[in-house]
């Protein structure tokens, strides 16, 4: 099962009461999670608290009511899943290495680990800024072919914002180069052999009659020109549904190095202009 991965941070701009009372509630929120765990890191000036959710489809609503919470208690959300592994793992050990893991049904003690150290820290204007990340930004040159954008989908369909951005580098999330790769994905009903249009580190676009349905969780294995094969689970974000043009836009969910270098390396034959 699929896990996603979920951070907050607060420094002394945060009331550590309602910090501790959004730690609490999360099992209240993310009822369709099937295990939880929390790690909790504290530093001089600031705390956080990563989330890994083994859930069977992407909890977009429960998630959105985490983010819109987490705000009101003065804290910075961040949703891990979305980044490339090269800034989530920049990101993790930047600002939860060290940390003290806990049980899902370990969220009291949780929260009051992060009550106590809040209150503790001197108050601050602003809400902490998150760590920088870079890492997968400098594996591809500069110089690269045109981006190829999928078929825009409807705002309704559009994934929930991550407050915290990858950088704006060649390899950032949402840059995508024209493809045609044979790939398969299966759902719980369905297995389908197709063509992905085009791909990012973040994921593809899949033209396809199929329609999964959004936050959905499928399982594809993609066909690379070197023989090399990317497989794993990804998430349905956005679903374009024309008898034409239509088919899924898919994230990927691995956060296996191997899947991530093998990636990164097609990414870097792309603009090179090699595959």
């Amino acid at each position: 099962m699929p896990v996603f991965g979920l951070a907050a941070l607060w420094n002394g701009s945060a009331p550590p009461e309602r910090v501790a009372a959004w730690v609490e509630g999360i099992g209240e929120v993310l009822t369709s999670a099937q295990s939880l765990q929390l790690v909790v890191a504290l530093r001089p000036e600031e705390a956080g608290i990563e989330l890994k959710v083994e859930a069977p489809g992407y909890p977009r609503s429960a998630v959105e009511r985490l983010a819109e919470d987490a705000k009101r208690s003065g804290g910075t959300f961040v949703e891990l899943w979305r980044l490339p592994k090269a800034e989530r793992d920049a990101f993790r050990a930047a600002a939860f290495e060290g940390g003290t893991t806990y049980r899902g049904d370990e969220r009291s003690a949780a929260a009051r680990v992060l009550q106590q150290h809040l209150a503790t820290l001197p108050v601050s204007n602003a809400r902490p800024a998150a760590p920088p990340v870079g890492g997968a930004a400098a594996a591809v040159p500069q110089a690269s072919p045109k981006p190829v954008e999928a078929p825009a989908p409807s705002p309704s369909s559009q994934p929930h914002q991550v407050l915290v951005r990858p950088p704006d580098g060649p390899q950032r999330r949402g840059r995508r180069f024209a493809v045609k790769l044979e790939m398969e994905f299966r759902t719980e009903l369905d297995f389908v052999r197709e063509h992905a249009l085009n791909i990012s580190n973040g994921g593809l676009f899949v033209r396809t009659a199929h329609r999964p349905l959004p936050d959905s969780v499928v399982t594809v294995d993609v066909k690379l020109p070197n023989g090399e094969r990317l497989q794993g689970d990804a998430v349905v974000v956005h679903v374009v549904d024309d008898p034409y043009t239509g088919g899924v836009g898919l994230a990927f969910l691995n956060d296996d190095a191997t899947f991530s270098q093998t990636l990164d390396d097609y990414l870097a034959s792309l603009a090179g202009g090699v595959g």
